[in-house]
């Protein structure tokens, strides 16, 4: 099998749709012999921040000598974005010959009638495959879904499990209350494990210490008080949390202080844990986070800005930091959408500080909404508003309708964000910038 063969075989494993359980994955991991428990994971749940999160903590442990797994989705610029050791995203050759492993115990299970993997089964156990060949000293794994039933929660080996914030989304799989998300993003945790968390809301708060009492957990929770001397900025941010003096960060967006506070608490239970991150790997790591697709600027003339607000949480942020970072300033939206989030709370949130906004269908994707429909949910809040057949013909007519003090947002679903910089980029090229 090549690397397009494997592609073409997982791009028709993904047409099935994904089911909660871990039956499917227990079996599928058993024909593979187990690779997960060869393996040391800190497991991070939550509805916002997860990635974020990840990308601090995976940085500092490169950055103190550790060989490094991460498993993340979903991906922005390419497929093998989802699986990197040491930020290196898995090579086209071992991801063709580790997908026919997969494959073949796949096959070998539905013959039997032992049930079929999902996509996200089989590139999960295709990423415990790698990591153990890479002899990973550690692997960052973020659930997909929830956490509980999340085909990631197989695992029994990890150290640690972070929780951050959560909020509403995803409730028909989820529950319809913030305690009944917690309870799923709380199912990762494990008996005698390190727990951190984000500051929750009570609801989900007193899940949150309720299973880790339950499962004779310490949960250290961040404490907003204790975060100190904040300086915000669009050429990188800086603050204090408890011990740590300036810290400094590369990540935008408001919210990034919280998250990179969550990170610092993973980090010192990391090292009562026996992990060797001194204090340079610490400051280098945070400093040095990269994570696309959460309040990156692509551009500066003129100002273009990405990021994945998809859910009310999200999109309160994202409204936070526009007018933090930008006080008074014109904002035009390109905005995009699957059909099963709460598109109409992230409308009513970000429409109303629009200028103009254009809705785009993320291409390709069978959640997606089509942009026509997704006008007419935002004209019912702003009526400056028109749909685009294209993203490239959305960021073409945004451009040339913009004044110079103006701000542009592409935000909404990460599933079309790396393709919305390659057309922001394709339209700079084509007008000599």
């Amino acid at each position: 099998m090549n690397y397009e063969e494997a592609r073409e075989y997982l791009d028709q494993v993904s047409k099935g749709g994904s089911v909660l359980g871990l039956d499917n994955m227990r079996e599928l991991l058993k024909r593979l012999e187990n690779p997960q428990d060869s393996l040391k994971f800190v497991h991070i749940s939550g509805t916002n921040g997860k990635g974020s999160v990840l990308a601090y903590v995976s940085t500092v442990f490169k950055e103190a000598g550790y060989r490094t797994g991460r498993y993340i989705s979903p991906t922005l610029f390419s497929y093998r974005e989802k699986i990197q050791v040491n930020e290196r995203f898995i090579g086209r050759e071992d991801l063709a010959r580790l997908t026919a492993k997969v494959k073949k115990a796949a096959e070998e299970m539905k013959n039997s009638g032992k049930g079929s993997p999902t996509i996200f089964e089989i590139e999960t156990a295709l990423a415990f495959l790698y990591f153990v060949e890479q002899k990973c000293d550690i692997v960052i794994l973020e659930t997909g879904l929830g956490g509980a039933l999340d085909a990631t929660n197989v695992i029994t080996t990890s150290v640690m499990e972070v929780i951050t914030s959560i909020s509403m989304d995803h409730m028909e799989f989820l529950g319809d209350t913030l305690g009944k998300i917690a309870l799923q993003k709380a199912g990762i945790i494990k008996p005698h494990t390190a727990v951190v968390s984000a500051m929750q809301e009570t609801e989900a708060a007193e899940v949150i210490l309720d299973v880790c009492r339950k499962k004779e957990c310490i949960c250290n929770m961040v404490d907003p008080k204790q975060i100190e001397h904040i300086s915000y900025g669009c050429d990188g941010q800086s603050f204090s949390y408890k011990n740590w003096d300036n810290i400094k960060i590369s990540l935008m967006g408001s919210y990034q202080i919280k998250n990179a506070a969550l990170a610092l608490e993973a980090i010192e239970a990391l090292r009562e844990l026996g992990y060797q991150l001194n204090d340079n790997a610490v400051y280098q790591g945070m400093k040095k986070a990269v994570w696309k697709g959460r309040f990156t600027i692509i551009s500066k003339e003129p100002f273009i800005i990405m990021d994945g607000a998809h859910n009310q949480a999200a999109a309160e942020e994202l409204v936070r930091s526009l007018k933090l970072y930008y006080p008074g300033k014109k904002f035009y939206y390109i905005f995009g959408m699957f059909r099963d989030k709460d598109y109409h709370q992230v409308i009513r949130l970000t429409a109303p500080l629009a200028e103009y906004i254009i809705t785009v269908e993320t291409s390709e994707n069978p959640r997606a909404l089509p942009a026509e429909e997704l006008k007419k949910a935002v004209a019912e809040v702003n009526p400056s508003v028109e749909a685009a057949g294209s993203l490239r013909m959305a960021v073409n007519q945004v451009m040339e309708q913009i004044d110079k003090d103006a701000v542009i947002v592409i935000f909404g679903s990460l599933s079309f964000l790396g393709e919305a910089e390659m057309a922001v980029n394709r339209y700079k090229m084509e007008v000599g910038d």
